[in-house]
């Protein structure tokens, strides 16, 4: 990847395939002393793609490292010289292909080449060879290391072919649509920390490692590396005990530490109230030097709900940590430690990154919450022949209670005519046993186009049932879009071409979702705050609470929200005082138990008053409509219960064969649209996306609202940004002006720049990949975008405390969901 060198006994000559130099013309064209020049025809765009350039550019011109990385994709890879055509770069792609080939037995192809082959190349090469550049030894005494791993080049050398393919041709995809995802996919994290400490948080995922400050001296740096296996170790999985998170592996570059970590993740398991679950069972962090084990338990840990704290005092540079549930002794009717606890059994809908028109989606279970962005799955089978490993994308989960364990069936059913699912393939069986040992389980179904059919992306729905009772879970998916080259599209300009039609079935009547019945109920708080002053705003502020001193508010939760008050962002508790939601500052109340309140003025509040006041900032968030109309008519599956809950129970299915609307989706649109127009109609009274959220909310869709709250955050940030947002970009991820720019030009006028009314579209487009990052995390967007817009040198939201609300009403959501669909009459 260097620009200013190769290696001198590159011979571009010695090639004998002209497959390796079609359509590179001029790439290779070397004559004398322009030999030295840039020969890589991606140089000037790498250092965009590859975030590790820079450094390691630099780790070149300084010819010296201070510290060695714990990661097995070791930089010197990417420039290490070897005379006699021997250079074994990093890339696949930039191996010297001739000088491995004239090795390789004349017995096979040199283009059926295994890894472990060219390996076994490697190793006669490397010791055989003596003459290194002096000038380019970076990192010498990792050479002995990695010449005696072959697994840790073996690593590095598939970690590095992603890189190359991302040039791919999409028409040999398109012929073996599975050889472009044949790459390593591993979802871990290495974050380098200095003495101020910090957070290391593995992506997608709920655990977290806290780097207090003062964990090493000043001017050092502890190097911190997670990595998650999802199937649990055997032994911990019996009778009396049961895993209920996923193998956690910490590697640690520095042990001259001063100050332990702190591991914070969810567990998919929570104790039953019972006091004999209470007195029987315990939740133990488990902690090993060897991902097989032994384990031993670690005494420095505190859980709540589901979240436990685990202190790591005995660092090692590696360690495995698991979460276990554990029962004392079983007693009769106790079967298992299942009867102990609730547990969480979580379902993974995976699949390409592209549909075709034949492709394979693998159903995953296991049983914690923890499901990885990407999953390499290695037992693919299309009838008795067995393909290679390949990454496959989450496209989907959903995460519920199982009771025990027991026999469970998995159905999925297309929603779509276009699309079916192979007749032997519809129902598959998950056993009791693979539930009880934690085993992965892995469940394939094959997808295939009806008759040559248009492609496009579809919805199908999942079911999960034991063998006689109600389902355990069903939900649905939506499959990504259809490999570019495959998709039907006329010639027109992209600006031109309409998005095609996405045909879809009704339901069928088994797979119907049958929504709950919202229930107007008295809350239960459980957590108390006395305050010691009073605060009493000349300036009133929207979602924050006033109080005097001695007052008692009732909590809901023990969560935080930060935002700013009058001068400085602080943390605030979301309480209730006097029928009133709103923002407490958590230095001025003392959190007192239910038990130790004697006097609370005004604490009934119900589900009712609670979901209209949180609602409230909806009535002055911007919204684009079509946005939210397709959202919503895709992931509503019954118009007449929308209908009644937005008061059109006098609509019919007549008025919709008058429409000539046959889907559900377009009689939900139809719903909506009405809504719209009478909102529109009584523009002051009535705010459509206030009724519509609260709606849906009386219908139990929470993840679709939490989607459509963001959605609507995010434009109305940008909205009232303006050309502010460079600020806030530089402060969210530290853009460059040239990246800044880049968001620009696409909403530049005639006259170079962007208008002023117009630089919204800039800011949504930067907000809107910003977020991205988060997946489905929507509280952390909420959150990181008000924490973000508080530092800016002027905030926004110092009168606009819109978005202070929409952190109120995410955070509110549990509570209101557990009361007001709860099927016992305490809560």
């Amino acid at each position: 990847m260097e620009a200013g060198k190769l290696s001198k006994s590159c011979n571009i000559t010695e090639c004998q395939d002209p497959d390796l130099l079609h359509n590179w013309p001029d790439a290779f064209t070397l004559h004398g002393n322009n030999a030295s020049k840039v020969t890589n025809p991606f140089w000037n765009q790498l250092s965009a793609s590859n975030p590790f350039l820079d450094d390691i550019t630099q780790l070149r011109n300084n010819r010296k490292r201070n510290n060695i990385s714990i990661l097995k994709e070791d930089p010197f890879l990417f420039f290490r010289e070897i005379e006699n055509g021997n250079s074994f770069d990093s890339s696949g792609d930039e191996l010297d292909v001739p000088q491995l080939l004239r090795q390789s037995s004349s017995r096979k192809s040199g283009r059926s080449k295994s890894v472990s082959e060219l390996l076994d190349i490697l190793d006669d090469t490397v010791h055989s060879h003596h003459s290194i550049h002096n000038s380019d030894q970076i990192l010498l005494q990792d050479l002995e290391w990695l010449k005696n791993d072959r697994e840790a080049y073996k690593m590095a050398w598939l970690s590095q072919r992603q890189l190359a393919r991302s040039c791919l041709d999409l028409n040999t995809i398109s012929q073996s649509p599975g050889w472009a995802q044949t790459q390593l996919a591993e979802v871990t994290i290495t974050c380098k920390v200095n003495h101020q400490g910090g957070s290391v948080q593995l992506p997608e995922s709920d655990i977290t490692v806290h780097v207090p400050q003062g964990h090493v001296a000043v001017g050092e740096f502890q190097e911190v590396s997670l990595r998650a296996f999802l199937d649990p170790p055997p032994m911990l999985n019996h009778d009396l005990s049961c895993t209920v998170s996923p193998l956690l592996e910490i590697m640690l570059g520095n042990l001259n530490t001063m100050e332990a970590l702190l591991l914070e993740m969810k567990i998919g398991a929570e104790v039953r109230k019972d006091p004999f679950s209470q007195v029987m069972t315990e939740m133990v962090c488990l902690h090993s030097l060897g991902k097989e084990g032994p384990f031993k338990v670690l005494s420095n840990c505190y859980i709540y709900k589901d979240t436990i704290q685990v202190k790591l005092i005995d660092l090692s540079q590696v360690m495995y940590l698991v979460v276990a549930a554990q029962a004392k002794a079983l007693q009769s009717p106790v079967a298992t430690i299942w009867d102990y606890i609730h547990k969480t059994t979580s379902i993974g809908i995976y699949g390409p990154k592209y549909i075709h028109p034949s492709f394979t989606v693998v159903l995953t279970v296991c049983g914690h919450n923890y499901m990885p962005g990407q999953l390499t799955i290695s037992d693919i089978k299309k009838g008795e022949k067995n393909f290679s490993p390949v990454v496959f994308q989450l496209w989907g989960k959903q995460s519920f209670l199982l009771d025990k364990p027991q026999d469970l069936s998995v159905s999925i059913v297309s929603c779509d005519p276009d699309f079916e699912v192979k007749t032997e393939g519809e129902r598959k069986e998950i056993k009791q046993n693979q539930l009880e040992a934690g085993e992965v389980v892995h469940q394939q179904f094959l997808f295939s186009l009806v008759e040559h059919r248009e492609m496009h992306l579809f919805d199908f729905c999942v079911q999960v049932e034991p063998p006689n009772g109600e389902p355990v879970a069903q939900f649905s998916v939506t499959t990504p879009d259809p490999t570019p080259n495959l998709k039907r599209l006329s010639n027109l300009p992209a600006y031109l071409q309409k998005k095609e039609e996405i045909k879809s079935a009704p339901l069928s009547p088994k797979m119907l979702v049958k929504y709950p019945t919202f229930q107007d109920k008295t809350l239960n708080f459980t957590n108390y705050g006395v305050t010691l002053k009073a605060v009493l705003r000349q300036s009133k502020i929207d979602y924050f609470l006033e109080y005097f001193k001695g007052d008692t508010i009732a909590l809901l939760g023990e969560g935080k929200v930060k935002a700013i008050g009058q001068s400085k962002v602080k943390e605030w508790y979301i309480g209730v005082l006097r029928g009133k939601i709103g923002l407490v500052h958590c230095k001025n109340v003392k959190v007192i138990s239910k038990e130790q309140v004697m006097f609370m003025s005004d604490s009934v509040l119900t589900t009712r008053n609670l979901l209209e006041q949180i609602a409230l900032p909806l009535k002055k968030l911007t919204y684009i409509y079509s946005v939210v109309l397709t959202l919503v008519s895709e992931k509503v599956y019954d118009w007449k219960v929308l209908a009644d809950v937005l008061g059109y129970s006098h609509l019919s299915l007549e008025d919709f064969h008058q429409l000539q609307a046959d889907k559900e989706s377009e009689k939900v649109s139809y719903v909506i649209k009405k809504l719209k127009e009478d909102c529109h109609t009584d523009r002051n009274t009535r705010k459509f996306l206030y009724e519509l959220i609260v709606a849906l909310l009386k219908m139990d869709c929470q993840w679709l609202v939490a989607r459509l709250i963001q959605e609507a955050a995010i434009l109305t940030s940008a909205v009232k940004l303006g050309k502010g947002w460079r600020e806030l970009a530089e402060k969210l991820v530290r853009l460059t002006k040239q990246q800044m720019e880049a968001y620009e030009i696409p909403h530049r006028g005639n006259t170079g720049d962007v208008a002023v009314e117009m630089m919204w579209k800039p800011a949504y487009d930067f907000l809107y990949t910003w977020s991205a990052h988060y997946g489905n995390n929507y509280r952390d967007v909420l959150q990181d975008l008000q924490s973000a817009l508080d530092r800016m040198k002027n905030p926004v939201t110092k009168h606009w405390r819109e978005l202070t609300g929409a952190l109120v009403l995410v955070n509110s959501l549990e509570i209101l969901r557990v009361t007001a669909f709860s099927t016992s009459e305490d809560v």
